[in-house]
């Protein structure tokens, strides 16, 4: 299995995207989707953007590497009676069975940035995306601060080192690599737009417990913590990132958790 299929099938991230629910619809919301509209979302989890697209009345296909989150996805679709709105595994780095210049908004949060092959993931954004329409994707940050950005940080201290030739996912976080992977793909400088946006975690816990939730459900949190338990670390691991939600928590009531996070948005007019 690949390793970034196995990464992402390890856990349940249903459990996590939960709590990102109402920042996809806001993402969403910015990105004037019309009736019709064919829309492909890659590295799309479980809906949290295709299923708001679908609401709109697009076309939506979304792809995504994990088996379980494909499933989950199309689960809700059909419970939504979103007919317009299906899902099936494919890798970001090869499209297989998506059409040249065949959608006309391509949208990406937080999914594609995680393929193992960057450059191949540009180019095959391009390919699928008609002229005239839009790449969106949204990335986590490297040197940003913020939550999302520092948990996978400190989980990769953690974890096992990476295979040799690895690439770091949070590099599709910096503006000079994400303009440098497009034109390789053949995209002109003064067709990209980057920005630095916020995305909401909003969990019905105290951060404490949503750092449980990670431990339990999102891959690169299960993975350092199986080898900080190996090595006698999991809690020095667990007092580290619960001190770290704790000082990101914006919400003023008890047994509530509002985190957010910093994200560069990136918009590829083609």
């Amino acid at each position: 299995m690949d390793s970034n299929q196995a990464l992402w099938e390890k856990g349940d991230f249903t459990q996590v995207a939960a709590f990102m629910r109402d920042s996809g619809e806001a993402l969403v919301e910015g990105l004037d989707i019309r009736p019709g509209m064919q829309v492909l979302d890659v590295g799309c989890g479980d809906g949290t953007t295709a299923l708001p697209a679908a609401r709109r009345g697009a076309r939506v296909l979304g792809i995504d590497i994990a088996r379980s989150l494909v499933a989950a996805g199309n689960a809700r679709a059909q419970a939504e009676g979103l007919d317009d709105c299906r899902f099936q595994q494919g890798d970001a780095a090869r499209l297989v069975g998506v059409a040249d210049h065949s959608a006309d908004l391509v949208l990406s949060i937080f999914g594609a940035m995680f393929a193992s092959d960057p450059l191949a993931v540009a180019r095959e954004l391009v390919r699928v995306t008609r002229r005239g329409g839009r790449i969106v994707m949204g990335n986590w940050i490297s040197d940003d601060p913020s939550f999302i950005s520092q948990v996978l940080k400190i989980s990769a201290r953690y974890a096992p080192p990476p295979p040799e030739g690895f690439i770091s996912p949070l590099a599709w976080g910096s503006e000079i690599n994400v303009r440098g992977r497009f034109a390789a793909a053949g995209v002109l400088p003064e067709q990209i737009r980057c920005s630095r946006e916020t995305y909401l975690f909003r969990a019905p816990m105290e951060p404490t417990a949503l750092i449980e939730v990670l431990r339990k459900f999102y891959g690169p949190a299960m993975n350092a913590f199986e080898a900080a338990t190996k090595a006698g670390t999991q809690d020095v691991l667990q007092r580290e990132l619960e001190a770290l939600a704790s000082a990101h928590n914006t919400s003023a009531r008890a047994h509530t958790t509002v985190i957010p996070a910093t994200f560069l948005k990136v918009i590829v007019n083609l």
